[in-house]
């Protein structure tokens, strides 16, 4: 959101950001000198949320409206446009199944439904959402902060990381879909064979602490380390020599991306929209769900193989600069609101 609405201020386009005070995207747009009007919201069910928007929608009279899922935002988003009488658009980011009702009811009041991949797209139109309503604009990423790595020798002495090691590293959520059990079994399994070998999980989640059990019970505690949650994931994303996602369930795979854009390459399992993130054998290696044997042996192979690393580091950031830039994502998006605007 924030790369949209910079992108838009750019191309000439005003853009306030509504969104709760003290939250996380509140801050980020503040230090991003975008304009941010604060309404607080409890969740789908908080009708006085809507109410507010409603009334605040009416004052400013903004062109069009875009809403961007979750915690209320799409689904009560949509109806105080609708009773504002203002165009709508909706960004989902997420490949849960929901009943065909709810879907429905979230979606009618929206002119365009933008799926960040052909994965959501697809659960879309299994429920029953009108395909000419869809639209594919994928996430982007900030290719040019992202080429740009710090000096790898100074963060592998924040993590304390040999500088002959081979550093596979993980980002997001430790919830069970993101598949952090399944990493660590691999890495468990690699550990006698390359002992070179470090894992380092960024993230926090309630799976924290059966994580940090599960590493030592695995034999791992030389070898994993779970530093938390890091804001400054993105400044050394280039010194990572594997990125690791066995996410059970992706829209997209964001993080995946940024690892393509710092030149990494990335073995996850082929699940969700991971196999558009990831090309399989070109930018990285993808291995059926849950399989921690051919998890396994897909990392041996990339850590037994530098210039291969290397390579497939290259071809995944040149694909992030020609297809995943924030330049193509702000354009696509300028187009579609010309497109409902125009009727």
């Amino acid at each position: 959101m924030i790369y949209l609405i910079s992108a838009l201020a750019e191309r000439g386009h005003e853009s306030i950001l509504v969104c709760p005070p003290g939250s996380g995207i509140d801050t980020a747009a503040r230090s991003a000198g975008i304009q941010v009007q604060n309404l607080f919201c409890a969740g789908d069910l908080d009708l006085p949320f809507a109410y507010r928007l409603i009334q605040y929608l009416q004052r400013e009279q903004p062109d069009i409206v875009h809403c961007h899922s979750r915690r209320g935002a799409d689904m009560l988003g949509g109806i105080a446009a609708s009773f504002a009488d203002i165009p709508a658009v909706v960004s989902r980011r997420v490949d849960n199944v929901e009943m065909r009702l709810m879907a429905t009811l979230r979606y009618r009041p929206f002119k365009k439904i933008i799926a960040i991949s052909e994965t959501i797209a697809r659960v879309l139109r299994e429920h029953d959402v009108d395909e000419g309503r869809i639209e594919v604009i994928r996430s982007a990423v900030d290719t040019k902060q992202l080429s740009n790595c710090a000096d790898c020798s100074e963060v592998r002495e924040v993590f304390a990381v040999p500088a002959d090691a081979c550093v596979i590293a993980a980002a997001g959520q430790l919830i069970p879909r993101k598949g952090h059990r399944y990493l660590l079994q691999a890495v468990a399994e690699l550990k006698e064979t390359h002992p070179k070998i470090r894992l380092i999980i960024f993230g926090d989640g309630y799976l924290n602490n059966q994580l940090r059990a599960q590493a030592a019970s695995l034999g791992l505690g030389d070898i994993a380390q779970f530093p938390g949650f890091r804001d400054d994931l993105d400044d050394f994303m280039g010194c990572i020599d594997i990125f690791a996602h066995p996410a059970l369930a992706e829209g997209l795979g964001v993080a995946t991306l940024k690892a393509a854009a710092a030149g990494v390459p990335v073995v996850g399992f082929d699940a969700g929209g991971l196999p558009e993130a990831v090309v399989d054998g070109k930018t990285g290696l993808l291995t059926p769900a849950e399989d921690v044997d051919a998890f396994a042996a897909a990392l041996g192979e990339l850590i037994e193989d530098e210039d291969r690393r290397r390579r497939m580091g290259a071809a995944g950031q040149q694909r992030m600069q020609n297809e995943f830039s924030i330049d193509t994502m702000a354009d696509k998006h300028v187009a579609l609101y010309e497109s409902v605007l125009n009727g």
